[in-house]
């Protein structure tokens, strides 16, 4: 744009330099603001007492919507668990308990191979916390098939609630490691 002050122009050049800056510090990549987005700067305001400011950068990442992951390593191989695995989208589900008591079953637990799971749980209880997805986590596009688990409740004093499937090489991977718990391989071997 040419004028015969060149003030418009040099504006234009620094919102667009401001809006590029803008973009590569916002989570979302820098996308569009919405529609009802403002063109003016906001009005500061004071952060209520233990509200870090919203300038404020983190290096830690959000936490998780499900429980906090479990240790790895040797766990104490105490569990209480409800597991669910369906062979498919419209398949009845097989539903068993596991009950755990110093990584030996105890007589309550209903799992086709208690003792194999109990073992498992205790030589790492973190096979129940399959690590999410994220961006910057590659996982190889192969179909291990349509099973899906899940698994509630508490190993070694910790809640648990984890899903399993096979859509990806990342949860291949997450199903084959918990597959003695699970009770079921799966397809996925």
């Amino acid at each position: 744009m040419r004028t015969h002050s060149g003030r418009p122009a040099l504006v234009l050049a620094a919102l667009l330099m401001a809006a590029a800056g803008l973009a590569a510090c916002t989570p979302n990549g820098g996308s569009a603001p919405s529609p009802s987005a403002s063109t003016t700067a906001p009005t500061p305001t004071t952060p209520s007492p233990g509200t870090p400011s919203p300038d404020t950068e983190t290096t830690s990442p959000a936490p998780s919507p499900s429980a906090a992951p479990l240790p790895s390593g040797p766990g104490q191989g105490n569990a209480e668990l409800a597991i669910m695995v369906k062979p498919s989208e419209t398949g009845t589900p097989a539903n068993f308990t596991l009950v755990c008591q110093n990584g030996a079953p105890a007589a309550e637990s209903q799992h086709p191979s208690a003792a194999a799971a109990c073992t498992a749980l205790k030589a790492n209880p973190a096979i129940l916390s399959p690590v999410p997805a994220g961006k910057d986590r590659v996982c190889t596009q192969q179909y291990g098939g349509p099973q899906q688990a899940t698994v509630t409740g508490i190993v070694d004093g910790s809640s648990v609630e984890a899903s399993f499937s096979l859509r990806d090489g990342c949860e291949i991977a997450a199903w084959n490691a918990a597959k003695d718990v699970l009770g079921s391989s799966g397809g996925a071997d």
